[in-house]
């Protein structure tokens, strides 16, 4: 059976024809007259290719619209756009946002065939090829496109060939051992080994045996520490806020002689290091408070790179929840599985305390537990504590609701539902008013009439 093709237009004749044509040459056909009906055609089951017409009467979105609502939430199915009033401009435009081909009306049947198998083979050559990149390869990669995943990256790009010191600061869980990794893997020293220091496991009889090596244990034979074991590599230290005050004054004086005395020995060992720290706690504080030296802080800290927490880069978590999942789903023998929009929006809105490792674990959790028949995750397979906590309006509100009039049940929805989208794109107004379908300045009179406050940190995204 050959794949399926949805056709997407709001004229009746033009998508006769199209079926016409595509079912003589095997393909199955399903058609959507306007954006909304297209959108829930692919939320029930996502097709192999999508035909879209660009002008579309009656319809919540145009074509273009509705082929960049298809590339954020489906970007792995194909769009081939038609139109009968089409011009260089909106053929540029429709490829710039992931439109396989631009075609105009009226076309031939045998133009328009070529098209689909061409779209049809390239889209079956990138899924091979994504395939065997999650099979035979594990990323290092910074995942998103945030602005600040973006920066991120740039910074990487300069100081990963460089042997600076790199100190990184984000809470538990946002990923700053991947960076470190990453960072490792881009430098000159990729051949060499990336050894991890976990400071809040030293305990101060340990430490400096565990970095430093010894002449001889009780065994009698000589200890090999971390440094040397990281020699012509990077040696990362995971909390290094948690290091013994003691073990923080020896390495101070290590990075800057870059030689030191294993514990008990006499003769001076010389190591090729890179040093690369991470911490989730203030640090500025933890000197303040004398429990991390300000000298050793000032020589760790050569490059700083901060790494914001999850909430702050919601506009991440589609693409790394589907990261996740493909890669949890290789393991799991080709099985098919993705999120619905309305999941996507629903994972956005959570505020992730746990940041990206709670969200993988989530993933994770998914998979294991959604139906093995179904291929869409949907808002009610999520576990309770994201639904329940992400602003969306729980079955328990829509009950207080019952007993109240027609207004105050209508305004406490709308006020739920505008925390949840304003939280979702972190307060930035002009990004919540264009996906609610608002103008700015009427959501912020209907804002000002709820009683909904706005934080001023987050009314700086107006201008992202």
């Amino acid at each position: 059976m050959k794949p399926e093709i949805l056709v997407v237009d709001d004229e009746p004749d033009i998508r006769s024809m199209v079926r016409l044509i595509l079912e003589d040459e095997g393909y199955d056909v399903r058609e959507a007259h306007n954006a909304e009906t297209a959108r829930e055609e692919l939320t029930r089951k996502p097709p192999a290719l999508i035909i879209l017409d660009i002008w579309m009467r009656q319809s919540d979105m145009d074509g273009l619209e509705l082929q960049k609502w298809i590339r954020r939430y489906y970007p792995h199915v194909p769009t081939i756009m038609i139109s009968g009033h089409g011009n260089i401009e909106t053929a540029v435009q429709a490829m710039k946002d992931g439109a396989f081909d631009f075609v105009e009306k009226p076309f031939k049947s045998g133009q328009l065939i070529l098209l689909c198998q061409r779209a049809l083979a390239n889209a079956a050559r990138d899924a091979e090829h994504d395939e065997l990149k999650r099979l035979n390869s594990i990323t290092l990669d910074q995942i998103g496109s945030s602005a600040a995943i973006t920066s991120i990256r740039q910074t990487i790009t300069k100081v990963a060939p460089t042997n600076s010191r790199i100190f990184i600061t984000g809470p538990s869980g946002s990923g700053k051992e991947l960076l470190a990794r990453n960072i490792h893997a881009q430098s000159s020293r990729q051949k060499g080994r990336f050894v991890m220091v976990n400071c809040a496991l030293l305990s101060s009889e340990r430490s400096l045996i565990e970095l430093f090596g010894s002449e001889s244990s009780q065994d009698g034979n000589r200890v090999v520490g971390l440094f040397e074991q990281a020699h012509g590599g990077t040696l990362y230290f995971d909390e290094v806020c948690d290091l013994p005050l003691e073990t923080q004054a020896k390495l101070v004086r290590t990075l800057q002689d870059q030689r030191f005395r294993r514990v008990g020995g006499s003769s001076e060992v010389v190591v090729d290091v890179r040093v690369i720290s991470a911490s989730s706690h203030d640090v500025k504080t933890q000197v303040a408070e004398g429990n991390f030296r300000e000298d050793l802080y000032y020589r760790l800290s050569v490059v700083p790179i901060s790494v914001p927490p999850l909430s702050r880069r919601r506009e991440d978590i589609p693409e790394l929840a589907r990261y996740f999942l493909n890669k949890r789903l290789a393991s799991e023998g080709g099985r098919k599985l993705d999120f619905t929009p309305a999941s996507i929006a629903t994972l956005e809105s959570y505020a992730w305390p746990g940041n990206i490792t709670q969200l993988r674990n989530t993933v994770d959790w998914l998979v294991i537990m959604v139906d093995r028949n179904t291929h869409q995750i949907t808002p009610d397979d999520l576990p309770s504590e994201i639904t329940g906590k992400s602003g969306m309006v729980s079955g328990d509100s829509l009950s207080g609701s019952v007993a109240m009039p027609l207004k105050e049940a209508r305004e406490q929805f709308e006020t739920q539902y505008l925390i949840s989208q304003l939280s979702r794109f972190n307060g930035n107004i002009s990004k919540t008013a264009a996906f609610i379908g608002m103008e700015r300045s009427a959501l912020h009179r209907k804002l000002k009439n709820l009683g909904i406050q706005i934080e001023s940190s987050d009314a700086l995204g107006e201008n992202e």
